[in-house]
């Protein structure tokens, strides 16, 4: 299968992925035929790419992260407690009227640990393009997965990545205080709606430090998360080591998911771009090392993505080697003058050292895409 942009869906495509509702529920089945009804539904709920099936590409596998009941439950869960949240009341001693924030959160952590052991997942490739709003569901299990994987590669403990994976869910906790109509705002934000947004930090920590079952260092990832290692974040303009190694982690994801997200303000930037975003940040914004341990855990170039050479031809990825992954296998459609191939081949970039990819397939480029 390959990720096209929903502008360039023909009617008679068929789905290759799901398409997920924000609670986890499936909208959409894999195999079902597209028709130009269904094309605009999809422009209309925010889904910027789907997986669509191709026989040309047919082999090639787009990973799961999460089994699917998993994935669902972290989502019904990350969904209704932000949803109870919002209607409690906050106080010192945390949150009135709801009482099984640190319960519940800690049998979802413990099932996405799970998960990614048994799977053995070392690669970031998440593309998770199929699913609906709400954003702030999606992204908080999004940045959760990215935030564990780079841990175990950093050497963390079980404990210690369970702690930052109920940091980096609950990160965001704090947007449950923030009224909508500035949240989910699709203009630019005046000065008090922009410092509305940034107490989000502040209001989180204020909502998990008053939650026995939640350890202060979650609560803590919620607070510094929009730190930056100059001093330029908030909400203390912390500096260096004086933010907590969890948040610095945190700090990255947060950054990179929300840039590949689609938002109600903007469209998804593709994976490759918004890491060139955050290197631009290499050593000011974010650790120097930390940022080169999340560039090569994740796959900028990820399975099933549309790409072109510089020899010219185009074609799609289809394999990744874990400890090249700028460099992936691509499956070959198309030559240098744009003729499809009658016999596609595959070129490991790993091995075609004077070849590289100049271009990805977005919502602008390529032309139409053709599907066999």
């Amino acid at each position: 299968m390959r990720l096209v942009p929903v502008q360039k869906l023909k009617e008679g495509m068929k789905l290759g992925k799901k398409i997920y509702s924000a609670d986890g529920v499936t909208l959409l089945a894999v195999g079902v035929e597209l028709t130009n009804n269904l094309i605009r539904r999809l422009m209309g709920i925010g889904i910027d790419y789907v997986y669509i099936q191709d026989v040309l590409t047919e082999d090639i596998v787009i990973p799961e992260v999460l089994h699917e009941e998993t994935r669902r439950k972290a989502l019904r869960t990350i969904q209704s407690s932000f949803q109870k949240i919002s209607e409690s009341s906050i106080t010192s001693r945390g949150i009135g009227g709801y009482r099984h924030l640190g319960r519940d959160f800690s049998v979802v952590m413990q099932s996405i640990l799970d998960d990614l052991n048994s799977q053995e997942v070392t690669m970031i490739m998440l593309m998770d393009m199929n699913q609906t709003d709400h954003y702030l569901y999606r992204h908080s299990l999004n940045v959760c997965i990215y935030t564990l994987i780079l841990g175990a590669a950093s050497g963390l403990s079980h404990e210690q990545l369970k702690v930052l994976g109920i940091g980096s869910l609950l990160h965001d906790i704090g947007k449950t205080q923030i009224p909508l109509e500035v949240l989910l705002k699709p203009e630019r934000l005046d000065d008090k709606e922009f410092e509305q947004i940034k107490s989000h930090t502040e209001l989180g920590f204020k909502i998990l430090k008053g939650e026995p079952d939640i350890p202060l260092l979650a609560a803590h990832c919620a607070l510094q998360h929009h730190e930056r290692l100059n001093g330029t974040g908030y909400p203390r303009g912390l500096k260096g080591s004086e933010i907590h190694e969890f948040a610095q982690w945190l700090g990255m994801a947060d950054s990179y998911d929300a840039m590949t997200s689609h938002r109600v303000y903007k469209k998804a930037m593709l994976p490759h771009q918004a890491m060139e975003i955050l290197y631009g940040g290499s050593g000011t914004m974010f650790d120097q090392k930390k940022l080169q341990v999340f560039r090569d855990k994740v796959a900028i170039y990820p399975p099933g993505m549309s790409v072109k050479l510089s020899s010219g031809e185009t074609g799609v990825v289809c394999r990744i080697d874990p400890s090249i992954p700028q460099r992936p296998v691509v499956r070959v459609l198309t030559n240098e003058f744009g003729e499809v191939l009658k016999a596609p081949y595959d070129m490991d970039l790993t091995q075609q050292l004077s070849i590289v990819i100049t271009q990805v397939e977005g919502l602008d480029t390529f032309g139409e895409t053709t599907i066999l």
